[in-house]
């Protein structure tokens, strides 16, 4: 799944992540003022059906929103596709890359090759 989302598709994927099935007025509640028009996220919702990301069940001539894919697959693909666009499929490269811009200590690191190593074990 190669699919980037805008920061308002990002908006609207946390909330069903977080608060399960909606409907577009129910989303619209978990917004600051000055909200968006219902329209505006309605579109932005339709957008994201199309991707795949999110599906809905119909309630009436209403639609309850539901995340069609879960918030780990997502990130999961998302991170793939980053090290594939930018470090050449190599998650070294990636791990280097945070070494070399203090991103990540040695001590995290040591900390993550212990994890690993474990979850080899296992």
């Amino acid at each position: 799944m190669k699919i980037a989302l805008s920061p308002k598709e990002e908006i609207i994927m946390n909330l069903l992540w977080e608060h399960g099935p909606m409907f577009v007025n129910e989303m619209l509640e978990y917004y600051d003022e000055p909200r968006p028009h219902f329209n505006t996220v309605s579109t932005f919702v339709r957008g994201l059906e199309k991707k795949g990301l999110i599906a809905h069940k119909s309630c009436g001539i209403s639609h309850q929103y539901y995340a069609a894919v879960s918030r780990e697959e997502f990130n999961k693909s998302t991170l793939k596709n980053v090290i594939s666009k930018y470090f050449n499929n190599s998650y070294l490269g990636l791990v280097s890359s945070l070494v070399k811009e203090e991103q990540i200590s040695i001590d995290e690191l040591k900390e993550l090759i212990n994890e690993v190593e474990k979850a080899n074990k296992s």
